[in-house]
């Protein structure tokens, strides 16, 4: 039903109708390339089983788009606005699929329930600002979500995939690590958006994984990476030293984690963070 989704023009007449400026502090720029929208579907490999989580729908672009496939979608919208206004453009467009539409008016960073069906599957333009605190909230909150594919600036894109080692390795990397494996699978172009931004977007495939064998908590081995990473070129025994008390004691435990202290955070895996959050939590 490709007639069913978003054009400029009609894009542009409902933001009209709202009297909507799209702002920079909200990160909104939205999707108008129905092409685009059945790319990054594809892209997500979502089946009719799947129930989707959107994170800032917007205009309803990629909701639509959604809704040709999965079996439900649930967005989270933080505009009033636009909130009250994508049910209605749902029900002119694609009319089978308002019912499979559940609507949660609300900051995505703040929402902890959702509606049965739970999702399966987070697929979602990630507004620029705000995209790895979001990411990092709904892995958290819905074991559910089993896949995704999210839109982010591409500098974001990259540091979500980078692996240990490399330049843009940090703080986002490790810990959607903890979550999942995560892969680039595609660029988005500036002109696909209104308003147009300055800078390319980059698709971002997940697929759910096991965090590694630990008795630390995830909140614990967070903390580790925050601390590794606040001073990164610092040596992990002296970024650590206040976890630990000191700096030699930090060496200490890091040897004991078979971390080598004179080494930097940027150079471990989320299984490294693991073993030193046992020893920074757990001592005797």
């Amino acid at each position: 039903m490709a007639d069913g989704l978003l054009d400029p023009r009609t894009i542009r007449q409902i933001a009209a109708e709202l009297d909507l400026r799209p702002t920079k502090q909200r990160g909104q720029n939205f999707v108008h390339d129905a092409n685009t929208v059945r790319r990054i579907v594809a892209a997500s490999g979502i089946t009719p089983d799947d129930v989707v989580l959107e994170i800032g729908p917007g205009l309803g672009s990629l909701t639509l788009g959604l809704l040709e496939v999965a079996r439900a979608v649930h967005v989270v919208e933080i505009e009033s606005s636009l909130a009250r206004r994508l049910p209605r453009t749902v029900a002119d467009r694609l009319p089978a699929a308002s019912e499979r539409l559940h609507v949660v008016e609300a900051d995505a960073l703040t929402v902890t329930d959702l509606p049965d069906p739970q999702p399966t599957a987070v697929v979602a333009n990630l507004p620029y600002n705000v995209s790895v605190p979001v990411l990092l909230h709904v892995l958290a909150l819905w074991p559910s979500i089993r896949t995704g594919l999210v839109m982010v600036q591409l500098e974001v894109a990259d540091r979500l995939v980078a692996p240990p080692g490399s330049k843009t390795y940090g703080v986002p990397s490790a810990k959607v690590a903890w979550y999942a494996e995560a892969a680039r699978v595609g660029t988005v172009p500036p002109k696909v958006f209104w308003p147009v931004p300055n800078v390319d977007s980059g698709l971002v495939r997940l697929a759910r994984r096991e965090p590694p064998a630990t008795t630390a908590t995830r909140q614990q081995v967070f903390a580790v990476v925050d601390a590794a990473f606040a001073q990164r070129r610092k040596m992990l025994r002296g970024a650590l030293a206040g976890l630990f008390g000191s700096s030699g004691e930090a060496a200490a435990a890091l040897e004991r984690a078979g971390v080598d202290p004179q080494a930097r955070g940027e150079v471990l895996g989320i299984a490294d963070f693991a073993r030193i959050a046992e020893h920074a939590f757990t001592r005797d």
